[in-house]
């Protein structure tokens, strides 16, 4: 597996981050991580709420001696008790106590990577900014991200970091898959400006693009994205969940599916993402499958720049972005 830094920072991270969501055994998530260790992934992604606080145990016990060769990423924002209502947000409180309960829960006195889970509407971006600095001004967290959250308020997050000298988000987690493309109007573009590092959650929309879905009445969408998938496979000699990572692991940027499995086997049909090389008529035939409209502003925006058009005049015909050559 080949490695990429974090968002601007020197933190190497593996192409595919684990997802721990769904550890409950032990010895399964313990033959998981092996694994995964083993083919080189370094990025095991967890929350506080995960399990109701199983996933971090289970971590906290399994990483136990060789807690430094990982990137050990968890979140806060979920309701660690509902009768509570700060036990829940992006608050400095909840913060605090989540943060302190899961570093508790895995053994460890920091997270390389914490997450914001979700936006809270009703926390000012400002504190959440600040108490993250100040948990990586006290060592218990070294590297910040944001998942499930506008391009606006990453965008605010980052440039208020970037003003005020606190650390700014170097990762961003979004649901992304050939699928779900919505992430592509103003996320992943921001993300690529910006330098963030991309982690998309669902990459193979809940199984149903590596073939093992079991929902009884597919879309026709559905149904000609996975057979568009599908083919490609059969002529690359590949699977179609590889297929559908390695279009991910393709995407300008740096995107980095967030793979969550079940057994070891599900996890090695993954791992294989890393050896698909997609040829670039088969990407356009995957992205031609999805008929996915990126919309306003984005398409308006293109076609004034098209020659033909009035609004930047002969500019558009002979301006070049930096570091091109027209």
């Amino acid at each position: 597996m080949e490695y990429r830094l974090l968002g601007r920072t020197g933190l190497r991270v593996s192409e595919l981050f684990l997802g721990a969501m769904s550890f409950d055994d032990r010895d399964t998530a313990a033959a998981i991580v092996d694994r995964y260790a083993e083919a080189g992934g370094n990025v095991i992604d967890t929350a506080v709420n995960y399990g109701d606080g199983r996933s971090e145990r289970l971590l906290g016990e399994l990483l136990a001696g060789r807690r430094e060769r990982f990137v050990l990423a968890s979140k806060y924002t979920c309701s660690r008790d509902v009768t509570n209502p700060n036990a829940a947000g992006n608050h400095r409180a909840n913060l605090t106590r989540s943060l302190d309960t899961s570093l508790r829960r895995l053994r460890t006195d920091h997270v390389d990577l914490f997450w914001v889970h979700v936006w809270d509407r009703h926390t000012p971006i400002e504190e959440t900014m600040r108490a993250l600095d100040d948990a990586v001004r006290a060592g218990k967290i070294l590297y910040t991200g944001i998942s499930d959250a506008p391009a606006w308020l990453v965008s605010r997050a980052n440039t208020l970091a970037e003003w005020r000298d606190w650390t700014p988000f170097a990762g961003l987690q979004v649901p992304y898959n050939l699928l779900k493309r919505d992430a592509e109007r103003d996320l992943i573009p921001m993300a690529e400006a910006l330098g963030i590092s991309v982690a998309a959650w669902g990459p193979l929309a809940r199984g149903v693009l590596s073939g093992r879905s079991d929902r009884p009445n597919p879309t026709e969408r559905e149904r000609k994205v996975t057979e568009a998938v599908r083919q490609v496979a059969d002529e690359l000699g590949a699977t179609p969940a590889q297929v559908s990572l390695a279009w991910l692991l393709s995407r300008p940027g740096s995107v980095h599916p967030l793979i969550g499995v079940s057994t070891v086997a599900q996890l090695d049909d993954n791992l294989g993402a890393t050896r698909v090389a997609l040829p670039a008529e088969a990407v356009e035939r995957l992205e031609a499958a999805t008929e996915f409209d990126v919309g306003f502003p984005v398409d308006f925006i293109a076609a004034c720049e098209d020659p033909d058009q009035w609004v930047f005049g002969a500019a558009a015909r002979v301006v070049s972005a930096p570091g091109t050559r027209r």
